[in-house]
């Protein structure tokens, strides 16, 4: 028996998977595995924080003049904290999670998004601990499953199944997290089961020429994106996927940050070269001059001119060029696209399949999809659009929250009866969730413009806000930070109050242009 066999019998052996050796010979070895410490990792056994007990560790949203966003943001939290679990003998599960709230099992973007906005609330539950059980599934090939079952060991779907797994967003979510905890630790645990699950992403869902493919379900559910004939859930139609493609470039970007950290930039040398490739092939096949947009590309040359949100990965991608800048980004402003009652809808509004009340992924309003944008707007220094649009959406969501008293799994772009935003039709109520993000990283980030580093002991505060606001236990690896910006009048410029017990250094930028630095904790 060769050193690939032991392993996998031993893998196996060990319970990770449910398969069996003799069930399928279409492993190849990925040596990665070995360094997986989740595989063989302890279940958990640590009580669940109760919220009522530590809601008062979390970190507390101050916003005099808005009451309303303020006690959807508490609420945010409290679901959040109903939905936490803890392994059980039986399942698969081997650390404390928050569960997706859908439908028994554990999704794998929903869980990236939702630590997010948890990596906020981290000193007193540890969020991104969510991820380790998919960690925990890894295939010896590196293949990880985007559903895995809460309650029993295995996946949801065979590997070479088009709808089994994607999107590829978790180095994304790991590297925030970092931001906020500074846990190089973590990132050194994570990264190879993070580069195998790449890799296999590359091995097994690219074309020729190095582009990607999926499928409705590997992204989202039912936008009318495929070929006609193909089914929009799940056949690839034999298409480039634009979103995936993006999610790739970031997925390599973001690993060969983590190994510059790690001292393992070799390892990462042919994901720069895929980025590059990438990037050329989203530039020079993706893009439909006659739009000014980024598509999917059919299998005949044709690009299908479909304005999904997920063109917008681009941004966060850093991958659009200057010239093509402009006319990408104004159709986020424009009222007969992206522009509606409430922003962003995920289907541009004047393709022939959009649905004003949401119909899931033909116009649906969702906190991820929003999240994005806002980033990818950012990394582009767009912060007066990204705010523009986070306030819209913050405000719909919280008039929803005050008349159903809760969070929605997505929302409607258009106006429902007597001219009041709506939840979308379906959607899942008390959905926390990635809908968490909603009022708690986009008001905090966007809205507030609060942006902190714990590797850099560094916190960004754009003010914009005249009223009086901040964060209270604003986390910085395990210190807090008090941030108050009393009430003051358009040009002024107040005293800020900040507070900490850890040394940081808070960076404020006035809407002048102005910026100040103060020092606190030292």
């Amino acid at each position: 028996m060769n050193r690939a066999e032991e392993n996998m019998e031993r893998i196996f052996r060990e319970g990770h998977h449910l398969y069996q050796m003799n069930d399928d010979l279409s492993y190849v070895y990925q040596p990665l595995i070995e360094e997986n410490q989740f595989l063989n990792k302890e279940k958990d056994r640590e009580p669940l924080p109760v919220y009522e007990e530590s809601k008062n560790r979390l970190p507390g949203l101050v916003w005099d003049e808005q009451p309303s966003v303020v006690a959807c943001y508490n609420k945010a939290w409290e679901i959040a904290f109903k939905n936490l679990r803890t392994p059980q003998p039986e399942d698969g599960m081997v650390s404390n999670y928050i569960d997706t709230a859908f439908n028994g099992f554990l999704f794998m973007w929903d869980s990236s998004f939702i630590t997010m906005f948890g990596k906020y609330g981290s000193q007193v539950f540890d969020f991104q601990k969510t991820l380790d059980n998919f960690y925990a599934r890894q295939h010896m090939d590196g293949f990880i499953c985007r559903e895995i079952c809460e309650k029993v060991k295995g996946d949801q779907f065979h590997r070479f199944d088009p709808a089994s797994t994607g999107p590829n967003i978790m180095p994304w979510a790991e590297w925030e997290s970092y931001l906020v905890t500074g846990d190089l630790e973590r990132i050194r645990k994570v990264f190879p089961p993070l580069l195998a699950f790449h890799l296999w992403m590359r091995s097994w869902r690219t074309w020729p020429d190095g582009s990607y493919w999926s499928c409705g379900w590997g992204s989202m559910d039912n936008q009318p994106r495929p070929m006609p004939g193909c089914s929009v859930e799940f056949h690839h139609s034999w298409s480039v996927w634009v979103d995936t493609c993006l999610q790739q470039i970031l997925s390599g970007k973001l690993l060969v940050r983590m190994a510059k950290l790690l001292g393992r930039e070799e390892e990462v040398r042919p994901l720069a070269e895929e980025t590059a490739l990438l990037t050329k092939v989203v530039n020079e096949k993706l893009w439909d001059p006659e739009i000014d947009f980024y598509c999917d590309l059919w299998p005949d040359g044709r690009r299908n001119q479909v304005k999904s949100i997920g063109a917008y990965w681009a941004l966060l991608a850093d991958v659009v060029p200057e010239d093509r800048l402009e006319p990408f980004i104004a159709h986020l402003e424009r009222r007969d696209e992206f522009n509606r009652f409430h922003r962003v809808p995920s289907l541009s509004a004047d393709h022939l399949g959009y649905n004003p009340e949401g119909g899931y992924w033909l116009g649906g309003v969702w906190a991820p999809t929003n999240y994005m944008v806002l980033r990818g707007l950012e990394k582009y220094g767009r912060y007066a659009l990204a705010r523009e649009i986070a306030q819209n959406h913050v405000q719909r969501v919280t008039e929803i929250f005050e008349r159903t008293g809760t969070l929605w799994e997505n929302y409607a772009p258009e106006q429902g009866p007597e001219g009041l935003a709506v939840p979308g039709a379906p959607a899942r109520r008390d959905f926390v969730g990635w809908t968490g993000l909603s009022p708690i990283a986009i008001v905090i980030e966007y809205i507030f413009g609060i942006q902190g580093s714990t590797a850099e002991k560094k916190i960004t505060w754009r003010i914009q806000e005249q009223g009086r606001h901040g964060v209270l236990r604003y986390p910085m690896g395990s210190g807090t930070v008090d941030l108050v910006c009393p009430a003051h009048g358009k040009g002024e410029k107040p005293s800020v109050e900040i507070k900490a017990n850890t040394p940081v250094t808070v960076v404020l930028q006035w809407p002048d242009g102005t910026e100040e630095t103060i020092r606190a904790g030292e």
